[in-house]
């Protein structure tokens, strides 16, 4: 499905097919002698197929596209590499560009594995949880041009401003067009699910910074909201304060957790109400309870910046209030 959300800027709606996602919105922005296109989707054919049926059916060439790409996640990333030409250019930032390189190593996902056994997930099942992600990109072997805060993209009629907006990832990035007000939010603020927060070896609050994040872009005058999933936002204070209560709901829900007794992140997650149809959390599968686990320790780690809660330290981290 193709729609032109604002004259020369066009939704492509990537699919994520076996994933609760459903799909991902990557924009075209259509230039003079380039195009730029905003995330990608996974390195599956799937998405490779409809993302190439939808440049062809704009009259649009690959060999005149450039990537910008709002963060590292896969269904974000995950096909930039293998649809590069010689001409093409890739805009990240650096903090996430450096993570994206950092995913092709074992060393990586030894780091990530130990971080999550840290904080009590089993030891004999938290093996290689996080590097089934390397099947979702296609490669990092590529040369990024990082961006930083304010500065300008001008495309075809547009001058984009690079929004730094940590929290959903440590480096995630959007793009906004002063003049007419929109903004291309990549996960940053999704309209009709919540964004993951969960935790990262390279940020010590992601919660924390998130929040921050949207008190950033709340300040701002938009009228659009460009997701990076689902139906587009008309009114994004409103959506602001709608995911800073989700949030706080969160936050309490820990703290009554707490109450039980002194808890590693992992038991604090099976406790957390989840939007799953499983009966029990020994039913979720495994990659659930890992991605559960992480935004425990977000929600975790902010209230142990906030002072709320205090943490002993051992073999494996065990919170309580």
């Amino acid at each position: 499905m193709i729609e032109e959300v604002i004259p020369g800027i066009f939704c492509l709606q990537v699919p994520l097919p076996r994933n609760p996602l459903r799909a991902l919105n990557a924009y075209l922005i259509k230039g003079q002698d380039r195009h730029l296109l905003v995330d990608t989707g996974f390195d599956w054919p799937e998405c490779k197929k409809a993302l190439l049926t939808g440049l062809n059916s704009l009259g649009v060439t690959l060999s005149r596209v450039d990537f910008f790409i709002t963060h590292v996640h896969g269904d974000h990333s995950g096909l930039v590499c293998d649809l590069l030409t010689g001409n093409s250019k890739v805009y990240a930032s650096e903090t996430d560009a450096q993570i994206l390189r950092k995913t092709t190593t074992s060393e990586y996902w030894q780091e990530i594995d130990a971080f999550f056994e840290m904080n009590g997930f089993p030891l004999n099942k938290s093996k290689n949880q996080g590097s089934r992600i390397k099947g979702y990109i296609s490669g990092s072997e590529m040369d990024i041009t990082y961006v930083r805060e304010g500065q300008l993209l001008e495309i075809g009629p547009y001058r984009l401003r690079c929004i730094m907006t940590p929290g959903h990832t440590p480096g995630h990035v959007c793009l906004y067009e002063a003049e007419q007000k929109f903004f291309i939010s990549g996960d940053h603020i999704l309209g009709d699910i919540s964004p993951n927060i969960t935790a990262w070896p390279e940020m010590e609050d992601a919660l924390g910074s998130y929040l921050d994040s949207l008190e950033k872009v709340e300040k701002m005058e938009i009228s659009l909201i460009l997701p990076g999933h689902r139906s587009l936002i008309y009114r994004h204070r409103q959506r602001i304060a709608e995911l800073r209560k989700h949030h706080e709901a969160r936050l309490q829900e820990v703290r009554g957790i707490l109450k039980k007794g002194a808890m590693s992140a992992y038991q604090v997650a099976s406790f957390m109400s989840w939007d799953l149809s499983y009966e029990s959390w020994e039913d979720f599968p495994l990659f659930q309870r890992w991605f559960a686990t992480g935004e425990a320790v977000a929600h975790l780690e902010h209230l142990l910046h906030l002072k709320q809660v205090q943490v002993n330290k051992g073999e494996v981290l065990l919170f309580s209030l």
